[in-house]
């Protein structure tokens, strides 16, 4: 029987022990590496073989790698041959499809974590479809009408800031690309947000995502 190496990588040492543990029911996978941000993770991948990645969707990322979506592309971009469950307690569908596309095996949500780690488990083992139970995702951005015309309310100087957040960069990365303070990206970045009527970076991404915008 083919024992499957696995890493886990979450910033919440709760939600690693009770991943772990789930792992180590099923004897058909081992785990051979933790990791709290996207750095460890990738040196867990370049040092030692690994045939699943277990990670949180939003977790401590630094320029290079990032998190979320970022982290992701990066992942089933150079390390092709390892299969990526993400974690997450995100139920945009913009954002869950994109995943998607970027070719994880399934989408757990944390909610649901200890049936759902379980029942991925048993499918890649047996090299079957992994299929989510969880329930079915909400959208956050309700009324989409006039979405284009708010983008035409950007600067452009917060039509940049927002090309470079939406890349995968964060407010301080930015501020050092740009030569400016975090202090004035940070505004900037929430002006162009009050214009596009977003409240969350999750809303910002999704309707950056839904639109097609700095592809």
């Amino acid at each position: 029987m083919e024992t499957l190496n696995v890493v886990i990588a979450d910033d919440h040492p709760i939600v690693l022990l009770g991943v772990r543990e789930l792992v180590e029911r099923d004897q058909r996978f081992r785990v051979v590496g933790e990791a709290v941000c996207s750095s460890e993770l990738i040196n867990l991948l370049e040092t030692r073989r690994v045939d699943l990645v277990i990670t949180d969707f939003n977790m401590p990322g630094d320029s290079t790698y990032g998190d979320g979506l970022k982290l992701v592309d990066y992942l089933t971009r150079h390390y092709p041959g390892v299969r990526v469950l993400v974690l997450t307690m995100i139920s945009n569908p913009l954002i869950l499809t994109r995943l998607q596309e970027l070719g994880v095996l399934a989408i757990i949500q944390k909610n649901q974590l200890h049936n759902e780690i379980e029942t991925a488990l048993k499918a890649i083992a047996r090299g079957n479809p992994v299929r989510s139970n969880g329930p079915p995702p909400t959208s956050v951005i309700v009324d989409n009408a006039d979405l284009d015309e708010r983008f035409t309310r950007l600067s452009p100087k917060e039509h940049e800031i927002l090309r470079l957040f939406v890349s995968g960069l964060g407010v301080s990365d930015i501020a050092r690309g740009l030569n400016r303070s975090a202090k004035t990206i940070s505004t900037q970045k929430i002006s162009a947000m009050r214009k596009l009527e977003v409240s969350s970076d999750q809303d910002l991404l999704a309707y950056c995502i839904e639109r097609n915008l700095f592809n």
